[in-house]
Formats: structure tokens, sequence, C-alpha cells
């Protein structure tokens, strides 16, 4: 197993187009959607920022993350079925760079949906054209098509890429918000 590895400049650059990509998902997800009072559960926040930066102060944010050390208010498996975490705790959840993570994507969806309240919003995002990275493991990679298979259940709101230059059909990154159906119960 080779025991450095070397990051080129080109990896550097989709980095930072991604991070970028990522801190614009979140400004807009807020200004957007994110406006009513509710709780925001962010999944695995623990490399950045995380959510709270971007959300008004009438939305509460709790954080989950499978790292025991991490901090987080939930330590759990988002592909696992979480009894701690009661069905529509949440009115939102954000999910970026977390899926290609995850063992079972599919499972990891299922359980947010769970989560999420009937009307609840999932903001999301994941790479594409970019090389294999930590936290490992690093299992998936995600075309819009696979996203849409993947968010079947939801509406999917939004599906937006970051397209490769002079690299048709492969984008670097994709974002997406995707509402469960359904409306709140009062």
């Amino acid at each position: 197993m080779k025991t450095s590895v070397v990051v080129s400049e080109l990896d550097r650059q989709i980095l930072s187009i991604i991070r970028s990509n990522v801190v614009s998902f979140m400004r807009h997800c807020s200004t957007v959607y994110g406006k009513s009072p509710g709780i925001l559960l962010d999944i695995a926040p623990q490399e950045h920022e995380g959510a709270r930066p971007f959300f008004d102060e009438c939305i509460c944010v709790k954080t989950l993350d499978v790292d025991p050390h991490s901090s987080c208010d939930f330590i759990a498996d988002i592909c696992s079925r979480n009894d701690q975490i009661a069905d529509g705790s949440f009115e939102y959840i954000v999910c970026t760079e977390v899926l290609e993570h995850t063992l079972n994507p599919f499972d990891a969806v299922r359980e947010i949906w769970r989560l999420l309240t009937p009307g609840g919003l999932l903001f999301g995002s994941t790479p594409f054209n970019f090389r294999i990275h930590g936290p490992l493991p690093d299992c998936w990679r995600f075309t819009e098509h696979g996203l849409r298979a993947l968010l079947k259940e939801f509406e999917v709101v939004e599906l937006n890429q970051v397209d490769t230059p002079e690299r048709d059909l492969m984008p670097i990154h994709y974002t997406f918000v995707a509402k469960r159906p359904g409306v709140a119960q009062t």
C-alpha cells in the first residue's frame, strides 16, 4: 500500500472549486429555503465550519457524525436506523460531501427521509470529478441520473452541477435540494 500521496495542482484547484461551491450553496439554501424556524441536522460537519454560520438563529442546528470523538449531538451511522432520533425530527438536513463516503448511500438516504418532517428539505452535495479523498472510505461517485435514482422518493427541487472546463459530461461537483413530500404536522 502506498504510504505517501502526491496531490497535484489540478487536485488542489478542483478542491478549491468544490469548497467554494459548497459555501455558495449553503448561502443559497439559507437565503432561499432556510427562513422558517425549525431544527436542522448537519451530517458530518467536522472537517469544515458546518451549517451554523449560514442559517438564521431561528434555526436550531444539531450535528451528527459516526466518529465518537467528534463531539456532535448525535453519534450515529447515517446508513443505519438510529432509534435514538425520532421520525420526522428535522425540518432541514444538510448532507454535504458525505454520501460518497458511506458504505450504502441508499440506506443513508432512507434514514435521511425518516428523519425529515413531511415537507422537510435536504440540502446535499457530492463530488463527481475528484480524486479519492478522506475521510476513508471514499466509495462512490454519482452522476445526475444516479442522484435522481438515489433521491427517487423525494421531490428534487434543484439539481445543479459545476462543469469541468473543456470536458463535457464530466461535472466536478453536484449540489441538490430535495423535499420530502407532504405537509408538516402542526
